[in-house]
């Protein structure tokens, strides 16, 4: 068993929240281009 001096000294997930964002935001556009390319619609 960890003791609670332990427990707090574990780091993990070394992914940051900066590149997590840039993933999804990278996501997000590939899946808007797709998206524009499968279905695309004509301006108003």
């Amino acid at each position: 068993m960890l003791t609670d001096k332990e427990m707090l000294n574990i780091e993990g997930g070394k992914l940051s929240w900066g590149l997590a964002g840039a993933i999804g935001a990278f996501l997000t556009l590939l899946a808007g281009i797709v998206d524009g390319y499968l279905r695309p619609l004509k301006c108003n």
